[in-house]
Parts: structure tokens; C-alpha cells; sequence
């Protein structure tokens, strides 16, 4: 289709392209007219000529983005009023809440994603607590009555609903209610695979964020996700079990939950998890599963970083035979592995190593809004991972805003951007208008200084 019925189809963005465009041209040939009267003339009037066009393009630019705007509110496109969206999502969420109840586990399911992507994506602290209770309860039905995937998914729910409402008292007597019911579905052999994977995660963030001061909440619930765990170790021989479908993916799910967890530990505790864990997590470094073998390595180099913690002449006993474990890991060149799992482990293994040999550790950034948090450790990579697991592409939106996550990476007060401060921000295609413009203002410029250098020359 010609590019001029297109842009009368209603493509603003395509009209306003041709109107910068036809304003360039006919600046250009003003600009070409009034050289026709000389050299000299033409010299002369160079530098004003390109300022002007310059100042044309930008100024045009400007009137284009505000008459877009007017198209946009003329079209029903105008931004909804903060206030009328956060009542609408209230009503959605009242209505998912009632749909908790249907009969039909098609719309219940339906019902449990609606809220893990409002959960991860919004801060509803004040809606939530309202309705905490009536929440709670249809849950812990879905946990108990539901199939697999519907106790996947409300397991989701659990986690982010902690999430939601903190670490106060509400948050703790939520805790109370369903640990007990993850910790069951956990430790059945009968239920789903997904279902007690999303329970090992929802316990390990429930209990840490809302059960960190209560030291027989935290225990039991190291206790079931050992319990999962543990089966990978090997037996009294020395050999590793063959593992069952799926059981890497529990495994891994159960040990990082509990990684999470170990971070709480009182040093008296932990001495005994480091004796106990630390030579059985060195077997395991040998199983079949990637996954499993990096989480593992990640959970060493935790212990390590909790041991020096405690005591700064922390010492391994074995630790000659680990490290020549980890440096065949992190050189692992076998062609039967996918390369991608070739070059994840690769990576995570050299870090691995050269922490528990140097005590080094890879500083990363994690950037939000316009703030940001170091990664500087193994303990805050942990938690870090952990929350990034629950929100998912949320976890930013939580960092900025949730006081929870604020209090937890030290980040203080959610910071209140000035109003000119988000007036000032652009659209894409607004940069882009700006950025063609500067260009070839640029452009005319710098061809105007080679031209008396080649009259130089």
C-alpha cells in the first residue's frame, strides 16, 4: 500500500514524520535560494541559515508532540485519572476474590492468575488488608481441596499475599494459618510435582518474611524443606540416587527455600547446619541435573560466606577436594551437555571457586526507576533471587514502592519524584524526533567546518 494512504488511515506518528520531513525540504531549498547570490553571500548567511533550520525542526517537534496529544485525547487514548484505575483494579480483584468460591476449578484457576499478576505487579497493602481473612480462607480451600494445578497456583498467591502485607502482625497470622497446609502438600509424595515445588518456594518466602522473629516457626520450616532436599544426598555407599521425574526441580526449588532461610540462623545454629550439610552438599555437586548442581554450588558458596561471618578463620576441612570439584565444573567442556547449560554452569562455578578461594565476589547493580542496589554478596544475591522468583518482572515496581523490600535491601523511604520530574520524561518517538533533528543540525554543522578546511587546503 502507497506510504500517503497509510498515513490517511489514521497513522499519526507516519503524518507527523512527513511533516518534519517536508519542513526540512523546504528550509533546505530556502537555504539554497539564498545561496544563489554569490559565494560570498552564500558564506556569509551559512551559519544562520543552519541555526534557523535547526531551531525549525526542534520547534516543530515540539508543536507535533502536543498536537499528537490532542489526537490522542480526541481518540479516547487521554491517560485515566490515577484514582479512577486504582478503583477499577479494586473492583477486579473483588470480583477474582468472589470467583475463589465458584465451583468451576477452570474459573477459580483463572481467578488465582488474575491476582498473581495484579499481586506482582501492583502495591495493595490497604485493599488486602481489609480482606485478608475472607482471602486466607478461600486459599487454604483451594490448597486443600483443589488439583494439582490449582494448589500450584494458589501457593503463588500465598507467597505474594506475605509479600503484600509485610512483615507485621497480619502477615504473621497468615503465616500461622497456612504453613501448616504447605508444609502437608510439601511432604505428600502423592501430590503434583508443581504443586509441592510452588509450596517449597511459598514456604521459604512466607516464613521470611513474615515468621523472621519467631525461632519455632523458622525451624520447623527448615525442617520440612531438609526433609525434600536431603534425599538427594548420598546413601551410606556413598552413591548418589537415581532421581525420579521431576524430583531435580523439587530438590532445587526445596534448597533455595531453605538457603533463604539459613540466612535468618543464629550462629549457635548454624555451626551445626555447616558440619552437617556442607560434605553432603560436596557430593552432590556430582549429579546429573544442571540445575540442581548450580544451586547446590550457589548454596556452598552461601555457607562458606555465613562461616567466615562467624568466624573469620572459618575452615573446610575438605576443602582441597571441593575446590578441585568446582574448577572441573566451571572448565566442564562435555559435549553431551546443551551449550547453553555448558555456559551457564561455566559461569556460576568460576564464581563459585574464586569466592571460596580469594573471598572475592562479583559486585552487581540492579537498577529501578532512579535508584539502584549493589548484589555484594552471596547472602543479598539469596534474597534478592528469592523475592525476584515471587514478583517476577514485578520485583522493580516492589523495590521502588514496597517498604517491605525497602527495609529489607536498606533503601529507606520510597522516594516521591517531583512533578517536572515526571513531566520531563518523553515518549520513544518524541526522543526520536529530537534525536533526528540534533542529528542533522549536527550534520549541517560539522559539513560546514570540513568546507573551509578543504578552502584551507
Amino acid at each position: 500500500m502507497p506510504k500517503n494512504k497509510k498515513g490517511k488511515r489514521g497513522s499519526n506518528r507516519g503524518s507527523l514524520r512527513q511533516e518534519v520531513l517536508q519542513l526540512q525540504l523546504s528550509a533546505k531549498a530556502t537555504l539554497q535560494g539564498k545561496g544563489a547570490g554569490g559565494k560570498n553571500g552564500a558564506k556569509g548567511e551559512s551559519g544562520a541559515s543552519d541555526d534557523d533550520l535547526a531551531s525549525d525542526v526542534l520547534s516543530h517537534y515540539s508543536s507535533a508532540s502536543e498536537s499528537a496529544s490532542v489526537m490522542e485525547e480526541g481518540t479516547g487514548m487521554e491517560p485515566v485519572d490515577e484514582q479512577t484505575a486504582q478503583e477499577e483494579t479494586e473492583d477486579k480483584l473483588k470480583q477474582c476474590i468472589d470467583n475463589l468460591m465458584d465451583k468451576s476449578a477452570k474459573t477459580r484457576l483463572a481467578a488465582l492468575e488474575s491476582l498473581r499478576q495484579v499481586f506482582s505487579s501492583k502495591l495493595l497493602c490497604d485493599f488486602l488488608l481489609e480482606r485478608r481473612l475472607t482471602l486466607s480462607d478461600c486459599l487454604e480451600r483451594s490448597l486443600r481441596k483443589g488439583g494439582g494445578e490449582e494448589q500450584a497456583a494458589a501457593a503463588n498467591v500465598c507467597a505474594l499475599l506475605c509479600v503484600q502485607l509485610g512483615g507485621g502482625d497480619e502477615g504473621e497470622e497468615g503465616f500461622r494459618t497456612l504453613r501448616p497446609i504447605l508444609s502437608s502438600i510439601l511432604s505428600d509424595s502423592c501430590a503434583s510435582i508443581a504443586a509441592r515445588q510452588s509450596c517449597a518456594t511459598a514456604l521459604g518466602m512466607c516464613c521470611y518474611v513474615s515468621a523472621a522473629e519467631e525461632a519455632e516457626d523458622l525451624v520447623k520450616s527448615l525442617s520440612h524443606l531438609e526433609s525434600i532436599f536431603t534425599s538427594s544426598y548420598p546413601n551410606h555407599e556413598g552413591t548418589l540416587p537415581t532421581p525420579k521425574a521431576g524430583a531435580p526441580g523439587l530438590h532445587c526449588a526445596a534448597l533455595q527455600a531453605w538457603a533463604l532461610l539459613v540466612t535468618l540462623c543464629p550462629a549457635s545454629h548454624l555451626t551445626t547446619l555447616l558440619d552437617i550439610h556442607l560434605p553432603k552438599l560436596q557430593a552432590c555437586l556430582e549429579c546429573s541435573d544442571v540445575n540442581y548442581r548450580i544451586a547446590v554450588g550457589e548454596t556452598i558458596a552461601l555457607l562458606f560466606e555465613l562461616g567466615r561471618d562467624i568466624d573469620q578463620d572459618f575452615q573446610y576441612d575438605d576443602s582441597d577436594t571441593l575446590c578441585e570439584i568446582l574448577k572441573g565444573l566451571a572448565t566442564d567442556g562435555n559435549k553431551h551437555r546443551a551449550k547453553n547449560d555448558r555456559r551457564k554452569q561455566r559461569s556460576i562455578f568460576r564464581e563459585v571457586l574464586h569466592y571460596i578461594e580469594n573471598e572475592d565476589f562479583t559486585e552487581e547493580k540492579i537498577r529501578f526507576g532512579v535508584e539502584g542496589i549493589y548484589i555484594d554478596s552471596w547472602i543479598r544475591r539469596r534474597i534478592y533471587d528469592a523475592f525476584k522468583e515471587v514478583l517476577e518482572s514485578g520485583v522493580r515496581h516492589h523495590l521502588q514502592y514496597n517498604q517491605l523490600l525497602r527495609d529489607i535491601f536498606e533503601l529507606g523511604q520510597p522516594l516521591i519524584l517531583d512533578a517536572s520530574v515526571k513531566a520531563s520524561r518523553i515518549s520513544r518517538f518524541e526522543k526520536h524526533l529530537y534525536n533526528s533533528a540534533a542529528f542533522k543540525a549536527r550534520t549541517k554543522l560539522r559539513n560546514k567546518v570540513r568546507d573551509k578546511r578543504a578552502d584551507v587546503m
